[in-house]
């Protein structure tokens, strides 16, 4: 961030030599030249972590990349007599070019931005194009010259590499996102909106701290003098700076890295564009909120109109036709592979539960499922025998906010058995038999009970126009720790986007949480 003395002495410099004269480009936002506020603002200073971030990343490709090369050309001619030292001199002059392309393709599909660092698989995909890309051109070129290396070569350089490639990204993933959990590695963001507007931009941003989001300061349209000067998100005050004159004035007081603009109509076309133009000679991002939130990149595209992305074009939720059937077949086979694989996991936890608490081995409980249809739920029994009996005793220590779900730490009707259950997840196998029943799928919204059925609005009653999962968003997210609230999110964010990748995805994920124990009890 700038040191306030700094942009001090910028302004003094300013005044001393006539900042405001016709000379000097003015900004459109702001009391001060551009010219000045460029001057203030180190150029240095913007995202330091960011530069070094690539670097290693940058390293870590390139050893990567001259390992899988120099492996595929040992394996592949290593120990074969037919080559003498002149050949492998020559494989080793092609493996260096093999290298140096690979390493280029990752250059120009920009795999190492600022952009995609740590945000979603768009990192992911960048690398496997440029890997596909650099290993057609070079099947293709020594097509052309009839050479015959590149088959056997390319056919372990080709998973090795890639592979390693993903690995290495995953762990440099993570080590940044560690990073951002403990307040490092920030981007700092100056919101601009109305107050509304600004604060559920702030909430979004901020919701979760591994992604690397600091709100420093937010620029309210017609802010005055009597209005708060600061307003309130999750528990933290923002300060308000001014009005969105004031942007790039405080984008340089707060050593922001990004303004973000939460509604364009204060400024208009050729407001918004000279914004950018401003940014652009600070090294400063500018990021546009398109006004949607929990739409998955997919569903969106840029319109054009007259040859210009004029409009955001939102596609429509698949919920029939050829995906719904698509995800009953991936359900169907699913369901009936996991009950042969756990089947001597669940004989084990059938017995246990007999031999050790009183009652039937499985608990039935009522849910709604697929468009309001109830259905009955097996789990294993982890509770004593009149579990639901006792409910009314225990409501008062509901754990939940909201209150419409019931969760405490510690439930007394839990058995020993049970508990153990619970902790790896065990007890939810039965409802595989669910799945197979078509009742229920793999990767879906939490089951609901008919009493929280009841008091759903008509946002929330959207849950159920898929099948309620086994698993879903609200179990790779938090599972019992989260808010009522949150979990209502988390499923409508699925009904409105899923997709077989998706499922594939939380699939993945559900079995790292449950390995982990988080957020079950």
């Amino acid at each position: 961030m700038v040191e306030s003395a700094t942009f001090v002495a910028a302004v003094k410099h300013a005044i001393h030599h006539g900042g405001g004269r016709n000379h000097t480009k003015q900004t459109i936002a702001g009391d001060l030249p551009l010219a000045t506020l460029a001057a203030a603002r180190d150029p240095r200073s913007r995202a330091p972590w960011q530069r070094l971030y690539a670097l290693q990343v940058h390293v870590a490709d390139a050893v990567v990349v001259a390992a899988a090369v120099l492996l595929a050309q040992y394996v592949r001619f290593g120990q074969s007599p037919a080559f003498d030292n002149g050949v492998n001199k020559q494989l080793t002059g092609f493996s260096i070019l093999f290298a140096i392309l690979w390493l280029t393709a990752l250059a120009i599909f920009h795999t190492r931005s600022s952009r995609v660092i740590g945000a979603g698989i768009e990192e992911y995909r960048r690398v496997l194009s440029a890997s596909f890309w650099t290993f057609g051109a070079i099947a293709i070129a020594t097509l052309l010259a009839k050479l015959d290396v590149a088959r056997g070569y390319l056919a372990i350089a080709l998973p090795v590499g890639t592979t390693a490639l993903l690995l290495t990204r995953h762990l440099w993933r993570n080590r940044l996102r560690r990073e951002r959990a403990r307040g490092r590695y920030q981007t700092s963001v100056l919101a601009v909106g109305d107050e509304g507007a600004v604060s559920e931009l702030a909430r979004e941003l901020t919701r979760s701290p591994a992604d690397g989001y600091h709100i420093v300061g937010v620029c309210i349209p017609g802010y005055g003098e009597s209005r708060e000067d600061s307003i309130l998100v999750k528990g933290q005050e923002i300060p308000i700076v001014g009005d969105e004159t004031r942007a790039l004035d405080a984008t340089v007081t707060f050593g922001a890295d990004a303004v973000a603009v939460a509604g364009t109509e204060h400024f208009g076309g050729r407001g918004l564009r000279r914004l950018m133009w401003d940014l652009e000679a600070l090294n400063v991002d500018l990021l546009v909120s398109p006004g949607v939130t929990d739409v998955a990149s997919a569903r969106l595209a840029m319109r054009p109109v007259a040859g210009f992305p004029l409009l955001i074009h939102v596609e429509k939720p698949q919920y029939e036709g050829a995906k719904r059937f698509q995800k009953r077949a991936f359900d169907f086979c699913f369901a009936l592979v996991a009950m042969v694989v756990t089947l001597p996991v669940f004989l084990v936890a059938a017995v246990a539960i007999k031999l050790t608490s009183r009652g039937r081995v499985f608990y039935s409980a009522e849910r709604i499922g697929l468009r309001g249809k109830p259905f009955n739920m097996f789990k294993f029994r982890t509770m004593v025998q009149d579990a639901d009996v006792q409910l009314q005793s225990l409501i008062e220590q509901n754990e939940t906010e909201g209150g419409v779900l019931f969760k405490i730490h510690d439930d007394p009707r839990i058995t020993s058995v049970g508990k153990i259950l619970r902790r790896y997840s065990i007890d939810e196998l039965p409802q595989f038999i669910n799945v197979l029943n078509q009742e229920m799928s793999v990767v879906g919204p939490r089951p609901p009970l008919r009493r929280e059925v009841d008091t759903y609005d008509g946002e929330v009653m959207r849950r159920l126009l898929v099948k309620p999962g086994i698993t879903g968003l609200w179990q790779v997210s938090g599972r019992s720790d989260l808010s009522w609230e949150e979990s209502v999110r988390l499923d409508l964010c699925y009904v409105e986007n899923w997709s077989m990748v998706g499922d594939l995805i939380i699939i993945a994920k559900t079995l790292r949480a449950v390995l982990c124990r988080s957020g079950a009890y």
